[in-house]
């Protein structure tokens, strides 16, 4: 899959939006992508997981800076579920990997406690230098990720690498990303960041948002507000 595969994939399911939107991150933008909109048709989940998970084990089968597969597949909630199930599934089938390692690999995925504060509920857990890559949908600046790596880190394992199906970061080269976040607000990740396409969107300030200044209303689509269904989790548009 190519990127202009995957784009008509998002525009075919409408998952690509115009207008003037607030991110999770507080930026404003002109456009958004709601993933979940593709993700929705199953079979589109299993070739966008599929092809992730290709990505992932080309890297590691070609030597650059991953050893092995991790042991767990980790995402926030709720955005990350989906595709971060996908790629489990994939990894685990041997289908994609050069290596032919069936090994199930287990899912988990982080919410938030009544506090806001990232943990893990619903029995999940991480041993002791286990391994873990995080799978988002979309990364913008990086929080949710970083919530992950810096909740299951202090509980013992051990970050080997972050995918998502789209790259929005104003971050250039991807395993060249370094540390946690820069002056500018844009995420620099100190393992390698692997994702299926890089969109550049516009993205500004409240104070200096020119969609704010023409007084065109604003949504807000993403996914950190509490949902009523799913008291306990938040939704992440990792962003």
């Amino acid at each position: 899959m190519n990127d202009e595969e995957l784009y008509k994939l998002l525009e075919r399911t409408g998952a690509l939006l115009t207008g003037h939107f607030k991110l999770s991150s507080g930026l404003h933008s002109d456009k958004y992508v709601q993933c979940a909109k593709l993700l929705q048709y199953p079979e589109m989940a299993e070739q966008v997981g599929v092809e992730l998970a290709k990505r992932y084990e080309n890297t590691i089968c070609n030597g650059r800076t991953i050893d092995k597969i991790p042991n767990v597949i980790a995402s926030p909630a709720i955005g990350g579920i989906v595709i971060g199930q996908e790629v489990a599934k994939a990894l685990s089938s041997g289908q994609t990997t050069c290596s032919g390692r069936t090994t199930n690999i287990r899912h988990i995925f982080v919410e938030k406690d009544s506090d806001g504060k990232p943990t893990l509920r619903r029995g999940f857990s991480i041993a002791q230098d286990e391994t873990f890559a995080v799978v988002e949908d979309v990364i913008t600046t990086g929080k949710s990720t970083l919530e992950v790596i810096d909740l299951l880190t202090e509980l013992g394992g051990k970050a080997v690498a972050i995918l998502s199906i789209i790259d929005r970061t104003n971050c250039r080269g991807h395993t060249s990303c370094r540390g946690h976040t820069s002056s500018d607000g844009n995420p620099e990740f100190d393992i390698p960041f692997i994702s299926l396409t890089k969109l550049d969107f516009n993205t500004y300030e409240p104070d200096k948002c020119p969609l704010c200044a023409q007084n065109i209303p604003i949504e807000k689509p993403g996914s950190r507000r509490r949902s009523p269904v799913f008291s306990a989790l938040h939704f992440s548009e990792s962003r």
